[in-house]
């Protein structure tokens, strides 16, 4: 349980207003986060705790789909990036000056790194397919970095990576990894606003590939989302002199959307596997190259994306399976024993709860608190409460209370 006597973090009285978003400002005010730069966040303990959440359902999805969880360095040689052709392509790319001469590149993303690095484990058909994942922050040179993370230097990342025999195996894999991605946002309630959205493959692929994208008033990007057949197209994809034609129906029947993206996948093909010379040999002794696909989900993004999209002029709104906490209890007067054993039952049942036992607060500011948190029930324990039964509940959503006694 966290006590708030011993929390070093204090809320704001009143939302700094610092950007063109709400949820901004509502992270400063209840002190999940601080700015460091333009770009760069300092994670704060209950922000952390709504991170690792997102995190965890991320990484049961990708487990589910049978990839192993790895994790690689940050830093990697300026020689592996030049072999793939990217070290003065790439304009995002922090280059560092190292000992004897040497450069490094702060990784914005690891096919530079994973695929030389999966060399080593492939030599015949036996050792394909696989596919390997990390949770990892990435870092890029951004010239616009914005106030918040949808244009961020530093960002936690997913980043998975399959290897196959053929690219029948590769896009068959590419169509589990959709499945799982539909079920990340659907567990994290973006779902019904979130659009698998066809996308230029850029010089990945010669395949399109796909983003996700959240409907979303102050998304940087435009989506064109057919109202026929609903397939979403992003902005880059439509011709200008046609205008909007559905890849999937033909139909010219559209509507356009701002958006966040928060995820892409890519089927690379050979790309990587040709700079690094990947092979195997298959069952009649010939040599083949391996395909690879790539699947990104920007986890901070996302987390930045969630707490926008919930959030209304006054609150943050957390969906109730990764708010910080599930249970608040305000306790006034002499009453800690009695509301720290109530804490102990409900952690004993997998609730988390913070324990608001300052001193010489009111009960309105402890209210306040708990209502911009978001945390989804409240308890109150007092000299009221106790006589009348045993602690006072109200759900975050519901404007009633209701008094539990000691025998339910």
């Amino acid at each position: 349980m966290l006590q708030l006597s011993k929390f070093p973090v204090k809320t704001l009285k009143s939302a700094p207003k610092i950007s063109d978003n709400i949820s901004t400002s509502h992270l400063l005010q209840a002190g999940f986060i601080r700015q460091e730069m333009a770009g760069a966040y300092n994670y704060l303990p209950l922000w952390l705790k709504v991170l690792r959440k997102i995190e965890n359902i991320v990484r049961e999805e990708m487990n589910a789909i049978w990839a192993q969880e790895i994790l690689m360095s940050a830093l990697w040689s300026r020689e592996h990036w030049m072999e793939t052709g990217r070290w003065d392509v790439v304009d995002v790319l922090f280059k560092l000056p190292a000992a004897e001469w040497k450069e490094y590149a702060l990784n914005p993303t690891h096919e530079e790194l994973v695929t030389p690095l999966m060399k080593e484990f492939i030599q015949s058909y036996k050792d394909l397919e696989f596919w390997v994942y990390q949770i990892q922050n990435k870092f890029r040179n951004e010239k616009r970095a914005k106030s918040w993370l949808l244009r961020g230097r530093e960002f936690l990342m997913k980043d998975l990576y399959s290897f196959h025999t053929s690219e029948e195996k590769l896009l068959q894999y590419y169509e589990n990894v959709k499945i799982a991605y539909r079920k990340v946002y659907d567990r994290l309630w973006i779902g019904k606003d979130t659009y698998e959205t066809i996308s230029w493959g850029g010089d990945f692929t010669t395949l399109n590939s796909h983003e996700y994208q959240t409907v979303l008033s102050i998304g940087e990007d435009n989506i064109y989302i057919c109202q026929d057949c609903w397939v979403s197209h992003n902005e880059e994809l439509i011709n200008l002199e046609t205008w909007f034609v559905c890849q999937k129906c033909g139909s010219k029947n559209h509507k356009i959307y701002k958006a966040s993206e928060v995820g892409n996948i890519f089927p690379l093909m050979t790309k990587f596997t040709d700079a690094f010379d990947v092979k195997y040999t298959d069952a009649d002794g010939k040599t083949n190259m391996v395909y690879m696909g790539c699947y990104g989900i920007g986890i901070s993004r996302l987390m930045w994306v969630i707490a926008e999209y919930f959030s209304d002029e006054k609150w943050l709104v957390w969906p109730e399976n990764i708010a910080p906490v599930t249970h608040y209890i305000i306790v006034m007067w002499e009453n800690f024993d009695t509301a720290k054993k109530l804490a102990e039952l409900l952690e004993k049942e997998g609730k988390e709860v913070i324990i608001d036992d300052r001193e010489k607060v009111w009960f309105w500011q402890k209210a306040s608190d708990a209502d911009l948190l978001w945390i989804p029930y409240r308890i109150v324990v007092s000299d009221k409460t106790l006589e009348s039964g045993w602690y006072e509940l109200k759900q975050r959503l519901s404007q009633e209370t209701q008094i539990i006694s000691l025998d339910k």
